[in-house]
């Protein structure tokens, strides 16, 4: 084991950003030999999961360290605590202090405070990911909405916003460091800047960055709210260049009445209708969709809406998951599906997403891409589809391509000069 702490991070872009400030909080305040989880609790096979790592890492290194901290620390310190492969629990306010790292072993167990009462965001600077080539950027936390399935804003609070100001110091201070692709991430950024004087909305916030900061080449929107994406940033997609064609929705399901049992701020023809009005401005967009299947109540008939609204609204990237109850939500009190159901149900979803993605890279061949270069000699075209080149390039590097095929792994190219 390194003396050096480690930091494992479980879950979403988020918990990415700031595992970098956890790792250079805990490596100031002069921590050795020590592995910090930042915890995901989005669903319980997560938590399960997690608690699955810590006792593993325990078992072969026996003498390391461990702190937990993240969402699942957050919403059930006690239970991380009463693990004897723990040594310490952090909240999700205390991870990002440099005196919660104290080495001094005598300080509390656990030191979780109500992340309900939490008003601002914590101004640090990050300098770079490691083993990443795009940079993620926090511009926002936690969330003012209670969907039905969720348990996440108790993990991370009432929804508040980074200022302005500090968002451009950050991407530009990580241009400076050589990375040429940006993403916003958040809980819910699409409601960025309610908090904030003058109410800037996520659309006026992105151009001012883009004009700030005109060294960027690339910026990316993590998962949208589609209830509420403003006019200023369906302007910027129609028109800005840098803002990727690739759009990431919270879509959740096909049916109305599931989603009004979520208690989403969408129905099924929103969603069409936001999709097509897009694919307007700026025709080469491709649509991600977040989608849970076998949520409870769901029949048969409700599953077949949301297959059909694959095709309905043109989803080309599907993240699938299968209902995962959580006790401490109101899902959890509804009339619960099979988890076979559940579970066949995504799986079929799944099969119905890797065809929308095959007959999207179908129409690609005779097209030229910028592709952000990963590790391996992988990367990603502008509208997030998966290359795979045949020399090696500086990670984080953007070359052009002609895309002459593809495969069930990405897109085939040729390198252009």
């Amino acid at each position: 084991m390194s003396k050096s702490p480690k930091v494992i991070t479980l879950g979403c872009r988020l918990n990415a950003f700031e595992s970098e400030i956890m790792r250079t909080q805990a490596e100031n305040a002069g921590l050795e030999n020590t592995v910090i989880f930042n915890t995901c609790a989005v669903t319980s096979e997560a938590e399960r999961q997690a608690r699955q790592q810590i006792r593993k890492l325990r078992r072969e290194n026996p003498d390391t360290r461990i702190i937990v901290s993240g969402c699942a620390a957050q919403i059930a310190p006690a239970k991380y605590g009463a693990m004897p492969e723990v040594d310490q629990v952090l909240g999700n306010e205390e991870k990002l202090k440099i005196e919660s790292y104290s080495p001094d072993k005598s300080q509390d167990k656990i030191l979780v405070s109500d992340i309900m009462r939490a008003t601002e965001i914590a101004g640090h600077l990050i300098s770079g990911f490691q083993s990443r080539s795009r940079a993620f950027v926090q511009i926002q936390q936690g969330c003012d909405h209670r969907c039905t399935f969720c348990i996440i804003p108790f993990g991370r609070g009432n929804s508040r916003s980074v200022p302005i100001d500090h968002i451009i110091d950050q991407v530009g201070h990580l241009t400076e460091q050589g990375y040429q692709e940006v993403v916003f991430t958040g809980v819910d950024i699409s409601s960025y800047g309610g908090d904030l004087p003058g109410r800037p909305n996520l659309g006026q916030m992105t151009q001012c960055l883009l004009a700030a900061v005109p060294e960027l080449q690339r910026l990316r929107l993590s998962s949208l709210d589609p209830a509420v994406i403003d006019y200023q940033l369906m302007d910027l997609i129609a028109a800005e260049p840098r803002l990727m064609p690739h759009i990431h929705l919270s879509v959740q399901a096909g049916s109305d009445l599931i989603l009004k049992r979520m208690k989403r701020r969408h129905n099924r023809q929103d969603i069409i209708d936001l999709c097509a009005r897009i694919r307007r401005l700026r025709p080469e967009v491709v649509f991600g969709a977040d989608l849970i299947t076998g949520f409870p109540t769901e029949s048969d008939t409700m599953f077949e809406d949301t297959l059909r609204l694959v095709d309905d609204a043109g989803l080309t990237y599907l993240h699938v998951f299968p209902y995962s109850l959580r006790l401490e939500t109101p899902a959890a009190n509804m009339p619960q599906v099979a988890d076979k159901v559940r579970k066949s149900r995504a799986a079929e979803l799944r099969r119905k997403g890797e065809d929308t993605t095959a007959a999207y890279f179908e129409k690609l061949p005779g097209q030229t891409a910028k592709i952000l270069v990963e590790r391996n000699s992988q990367g990603y075209t502008e509208t997030y589809a998966p290359v795979r080149l045949d020399q090696e390039f500086e990670q984080g590097a953007i070359v052009s391509a002609l895309i002459t095929g593809s495969s069930p792994e990405g897109l085939i190219v040729e390198l252009t000069p």
